[in-house]
């Protein structure tokens, strides 16, 4: 179950910020979500046109990434 495929769509905004990211934990706005992902797993993301990307990861590192960036958003 672990090894189960997300991917995590992103949408940009004109001015180049996030306006709305999948898989968001509470607490972290869209931006702080894509920056974080962008610094821990940079090689998992994928630039696709009109303003979108993906992110393609496991549920486990997910699941393991939302607890993180939550703690450390608090």
């Amino acid at each position: 179950m672990s090894d189960e495929a997300v991917i995590i769509h992103a949408r940009f905004a004109a001015n180049g910020t996030i306006a709305e990211i999948s898989e968001r934990p509470q607490g972290l706005n869209p931006q702080e979500w894509f920056d974080f992902l962008s610094y821990r797993v940079p090689l998992t993301y994928q630039a696709l046109a009109g303003g979108r990307g993906v992110f393609r990861l496991t549920r486990a590192d997910v699941d393991a990434f939302k607890v993180e960036a939550a703690t450390k958003a608090a």
